[in-house]
Protein backbone atom coordinates (compact mmCIF):
# COMPACT_ATOMS: atom_id res chain seq x y z
CA UNK A 1 0.00 0.00 0.00
CA UNK A 2 1.48 3.32 -1.16
CA UNK A 3 1.55 6.47 1.46
CA UNK A 4 1.96 10.05 0.48
CA UNK A 5 2.08 12.53 3.34
CA UNK A 6 0.24 15.90 2.27
CA UNK A 7 0.92 18.85 4.93
CA UNK A 8 0.11 22.33 5.14
CA UNK A 9 2.33 24.44 7.56
CA UNK A 10 1.97 28.07 8.63
CA UNK A 11 4.68 28.20 10.82
CA UNK A 12 7.15 25.13 10.39
CA UNK A 13 5.57 22.91 13.29
CA UNK A 14 3.36 21.07 10.91
CA UNK A 15 6.76 21.03 8.20
CA UNK A 16 8.82 19.27 10.50
CA UNK A 17 6.20 16.50 11.77
CA UNK A 18 5.05 15.65 7.99
CA UNK A 19 8.55 14.75 7.37
CA UNK A 20 9.31 12.94 10.32
CA UNK A 21 5.86 10.69 9.29
CA UNK A 22 7.19 10.14 6.19
CA UNK A 23 10.54 8.90 7.09
CA UNK A 24 8.90 6.83 9.48
CA UNK A 25 6.36 5.55 6.99
CA UNK A 26 8.88 5.65 4.18
CA UNK A 27 6.54 8.05 2.11
CA UNK A 28 6.20 10.33 -0.20
CA UNK A 29 5.80 14.13 1.11
CA UNK A 30 3.61 16.95 -0.57
CA UNK A 31 3.47 20.33 1.08
CA UNK A 32 -0.04 21.78 0.44
CA UNK A 33 0.67 25.67 -0.42
CA UNK A 34 -1.61 28.80 -0.59
CA UNK A 35 -0.86 30.92 -3.77
CA UNK A 36 -0.62 33.58 -1.62
CA UNK A 37 1.55 32.78 1.33
CA UNK A 38 0.68 33.55 4.70
CA UNK A 39 2.25 35.88 6.40
CA UNK A 40 2.99 36.65 10.38
CA UNK A 41 -0.03 39.65 10.72
CA UNK A 42 -1.64 36.96 8.55
CA UNK A 43 -2.10 34.04 11.17
CA UNK A 44 -3.11 36.81 14.52
CA UNK A 45 -5.93 35.39 15.41
CA UNK A 46 -6.32 37.94 18.53
CA UNK A 47 -6.99 40.21 15.21
CA UNK A 48 -11.08 39.33 14.14
CA UNK A 49 -9.58 41.42 10.14
CA UNK A 50 -6.41 39.36 10.00
CA UNK A 51 -6.54 36.66 7.13
CA UNK A 52 -6.64 33.86 9.02
CA UNK A 53 -9.64 35.39 11.10
CA UNK A 54 -11.51 36.18 7.89
CA UNK A 55 -10.75 33.08 6.76
CA UNK A 56 -11.92 30.82 8.99
CA UNK A 57 -15.19 33.33 10.38
CA UNK A 58 -16.51 31.94 6.14
CA UNK A 59 -17.30 28.55 6.09
CA UNK A 60 -17.20 28.63 2.15
CA UNK A 61 -13.37 30.35 1.78
CA UNK A 62 -11.44 27.97 -0.29
CA UNK A 63 -7.93 29.34 -0.32
CA UNK A 64 -6.25 29.08 -3.67
CA UNK A 65 -3.71 26.47 -3.57
CA UNK A 66 -0.36 27.88 -5.30
CA UNK A 67 -0.56 24.00 -7.32
CA UNK A 68 -2.37 21.09 -7.80
CA UNK A 69 0.41 18.98 -8.38
CA UNK A 70 0.31 16.39 -5.60
CA UNK A 71 0.81 12.77 -6.55
CA UNK A 72 -2.97 11.87 -5.06
CA UNK A 73 -3.36 9.30 -7.62
CA UNK A 74 -0.34 7.29 -7.40
CA UNK A 75 -0.95 6.32 -3.55
CA UNK A 76 -3.72 4.34 -1.74
CA UNK A 77 -3.69 6.01 1.82
CA UNK A 78 -3.22 9.47 2.38
CA UNK A 79 -2.08 11.54 5.50
CA UNK A 80 -2.91 14.63 5.36
CA UNK A 81 -1.38 17.52 8.17
CA UNK A 82 -2.03 20.53 9.55
CA UNK A 83 -2.41 23.03 12.54
CA UNK A 84 -6.11 23.03 13.96
CA UNK A 85 -7.35 26.61 13.37
CA UNK A 86 -10.46 27.80 15.55
CA UNK A 87 -10.87 24.17 16.24
CA UNK A 88 -10.59 22.62 12.83
CA UNK A 89 -8.39 22.13 10.13
CA UNK A 90 -7.76 25.42 7.89
CA UNK A 91 -9.93 25.96 5.05
CA UNK A 92 -6.86 25.21 2.49
CA UNK A 93 -7.37 21.25 2.94
CA UNK A 94 -10.77 21.79 2.37
CA UNK A 95 -9.52 23.55 -1.11
CA UNK A 96 -7.15 20.40 -1.48
CA UNK A 97 -9.67 17.73 -0.81
CA UNK A 98 -11.81 19.41 -3.48
CA UNK A 99 -9.09 19.54 -5.93
CA UNK A 100 -8.33 16.04 -6.19
CA UNK A 101 -10.37 12.55 -6.97
CA UNK A 102 -9.70 10.81 -3.25
CA UNK A 103 -12.09 8.03 -4.39
CA UNK A 104 -11.71 4.58 -2.47
CA UNK A 105 -8.43 5.99 -0.84
CA UNK A 106 -8.01 6.40 2.81
CA UNK A 107 -7.79 9.24 4.51
CA UNK A 108 -5.42 9.73 8.17
CA UNK A 109 -5.75 13.30 9.48
CA UNK A 110 -2.96 14.02 11.63
CA UNK A 111 -2.86 17.84 13.49
CA UNK A 112 -0.83 19.76 15.69
CA UNK A 113 -2.35 22.08 18.49
CA UNK A 114 -1.19 23.68 21.59
CA UNK A 115 -4.07 22.84 23.51
CA UNK A 116 -7.13 22.09 20.77
CA UNK A 117 -8.57 18.68 19.83
CA UNK A 118 -9.72 17.95 16.53
CA UNK A 119 -13.14 19.29 17.62
CA UNK A 120 -15.51 19.19 14.18
CA UNK A 121 -12.22 18.93 12.10
CA UNK A 122 -13.66 15.18 10.72
CA UNK A 123 -17.37 16.78 10.03
CA UNK A 124 -15.93 19.72 8.31
CA UNK A 125 -13.72 17.87 6.01
CA UNK A 126 -15.79 15.05 4.82
CA UNK A 127 -18.11 16.92 2.37
CA UNK A 128 -15.09 18.04 0.77
CA UNK A 129 -14.06 14.50 -0.61
CA UNK A 130 -15.87 11.46 -2.13
CA UNK A 131 -18.54 9.48 -0.35
CA UNK A 132 -15.97 6.55 -0.66
CA UNK A 133 -12.91 7.60 1.50
CA UNK A 134 -12.15 5.54 4.35
CA UNK A 135 -12.01 8.32 6.85
CA UNK A 136 -9.58 7.63 10.12
CA UNK A 137 -9.36 10.71 12.44
CA UNK A 138 -6.23 10.32 13.61
CA UNK A 139 -4.14 11.95 16.15
CA UNK A 140 -3.35 15.93 17.33
CA UNK A 141 0.32 16.16 18.53
CA UNK A 142 1.38 18.52 20.87
CA UNK A 143 5.00 20.15 20.57
CA UNK A 144 7.65 18.03 19.65
CA UNK A 145 7.26 13.83 18.77
CA UNK A 146 9.83 11.36 17.94
CA UNK A 147 10.10 9.03 15.24
CA UNK A 148 9.73 6.17 18.05
CA UNK A 149 6.11 8.01 19.36
CA UNK A 150 5.07 8.38 15.30
CA UNK A 151 6.26 4.65 14.71
CA UNK A 152 3.98 3.44 17.64
CA UNK A 153 0.97 5.77 16.58
CA UNK A 154 1.09 4.29 13.01
CA UNK A 155 1.47 1.09 14.38
CA UNK A 156 -2.02 0.98 16.08
CA UNK A 157 -3.48 2.86 12.99
CA UNK A 158 -6.18 0.29 11.44
CA UNK A 159 -5.03 0.25 8.08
Amino acid sequence: MSKLVAFFSASGTTRKLANNLAEVLSADVYEIKPAVPYKGPDLNWNDSKSRSSVEMADKTSRPELADKAAPVDKHDTIFIGFPIWWYVAPHIINSFLESYDFSGKTIVLFATSGGSSFGETLKELKPSAADSVKWIEGRVFRGRTDKTALTDWVKSLPL
